[in-house]
């Protein structure tokens, strides 16, 4: 192992996490047609090509001086590539294909940097700032590009099929419909987030610090909200129904033209539904895609509300005896019978189809499958530091914009599925793989 100056040896498996994060989003840019990496499949989010820079730049102007003791070999890109954008003023990106470099000059910088911190992770660990240590930044590394290798797969999703090079696909899970049913959970605490000072445990800044919230009693569905159920708010003129849609909801989805789940067209009078590779009829059992102002308006049309971040997480690990689970099933470590998560397959599976991944209440499919839309917004709990290394990575989000999502997708990495992970979005952003459950207090 390499000894750092922090006195902390880099763990030879969190070189191992880096490699195999890098296998996911390497395949990803292999799912896109060569023509066609300079396409914008959504509105919002940068071209294609930007991620295939970013994700080396990001890696590279992380580790460069605090650990790898490098300067930079192509100041340009490394800027060039640094961020993403979240355009929450509503304004859109007006970049044009000739504004970005090549993709021959992209794919030399990443091979460049690529090459540059394997080696200096291999021979030069030992300049390591002494008060950030070497683990830390690589669990940063590794964990940033696996959320690529999620938040990818929503672009990706949007670009037309035949730009695409189809994957193979598992078999898909056909299981019975089930029911739709509320679980009561009694009164009880919820602790929400992780403890400082245990250098095995890696969570982001906004993790920090645990703390305990009492939760009354309330009730909860026992699964995320169907395509068949979503169906029929639509049908019962849910869209049109300005009392359901909060103003600026409301504003949103008239300016928008929005009249369904961005999953869904109306072709020939069917209801179609767009998978990773190509357009079949509307799964009804699926958990609903949808943005957070839907799933609000869906949630008022039934009487119900989102649940908040605390009723959430005591549904998923709370138990009746009180001490609480690391994951909603128990202590195992995630495993593909448990849920659909870390990459198994590309598009959701009917609810239920995971019997033994239900909590300690009997609520179904909490973890995978979708992210779940909590009412929570997004702000730092008491006691919050930011990275002194990436210091806007929460903290520039704590706007009042964002709501906290919870639970995990298809292609959520296993290590993301810990109960204290935070996962956020603007409430008018469609294209994430997040669904929603109600609760009734």
């Amino acid at each position: 192992m390499l000894a750092a100056q922090d006195g902390v040896k880099i763990r030879p498996e969190l070189l191992e996490r880096l490699d195999q994060a890098r296998v996911q989003t390497d395949r990803l840019f292999d799912l896109v047609k060569p023509d066609f990496l300079y396409e914008r499949p959504i509105p919002e989010r940068h071209r294609i090509i930007f991620y295939v820079g970013h994700l080396e730049a990001f890696d590279w102007n992380l580790l460069r001086e605090r650990v790898l003791g490098r300067t930079s070999f192509h100041s340009e890109f490394d800027r060039l590539f640094a961020f993403g954008i979240d355009p929450v003023d509503g304004g859109l990106p007006s970049d044009q294909t000739a504004d970005w470099p090549s993709l021959v000059q992209v794919r030399d910088y990443v091979v460049q940097a690529r090459h540059a911190i394997d080696n200096g992770l291999a021979a030069a660990a030992s300049r390591t700032r002494e008060e950030i240590s070497s683990n830390l930044l690589l669990n940063v590394a590794t964990e940033h590009r696996l959320m690529h290798a999620e938040t990818l797969a929503y672009m990706l999703h949007q670009l037309p099929h035949d730009k695409k090079v189809r994957k193979p696909l598992l078999p898909e899970l056909v299981v019975r419909p089930v029911i739709p049913s509320m679980i009561e959970i009694p009164v009880g605490s919820a602790m929400l987030g992780l403890p400082r000072g245990q250098a095995d445990l890696f969570g982001w800044d906004n993790e920090y610090e645990a703390h305990a919230v009492e939760v009354p009693a309330f009730s909860i569905d026992q699964y995320e909200v169907t395509n068949r159920e979503y169906l029929r708010f639509v049908n019962a003129g849910g869209y049109e129904d300005r009392t359901l849609w909060e103003d600026a909801d409301w504003n949103w989805k008239t300016a928008q033209a929005i009249s369904h789940p961005v999953f869904w067209s109306h072709v020939n009078g069917e209801w179609r539904y767009r998978t990773m590779f190509e357009d079949i009829l509307l799964p009804l059992d699926w958990p609903v895609y949808v943005s957070h102002a839907e799933a609000r308006a869906y949630a008022g049309w039934a009487g119900k509300s989102l649940p908040t971040e605390a009723q959430w997480h005591r549904a998923a690990v709370g138990t009746p005896e009180g001490p609480e689970r690391p994951y909603p099933w128990g202590t195992e470590a995630p495993h593909r019978r448990l849920g659909n998560f870390d990459f198994e397959r590309w598009d959701p599976a009917p609810v239920g189809a995971f019997p033994q991944g239900k909590s300690a209440f009997g609520v179904a499919d909490l973890v995978g499958n979708g992210w779940e839309w909590t009412s929570t917004i997004f702000a730092p709990f008491s006691g919050f530091q930011p990275f002194e290394f990436y210091p806007g990575y929460s903290a520039n989000f704590f706007d009042g914009e964002h709501y906290v999502m919870k639970g995990g997708s298809a292609r959520t990495a296993a290590c993301m599925l810990r109960c204290s992970f935070r996962n956020w979005f603007q409430p008018h952003y469609q294209y994430v793989y997040a669904g929603f459950r109600c609760v009734s207090n």
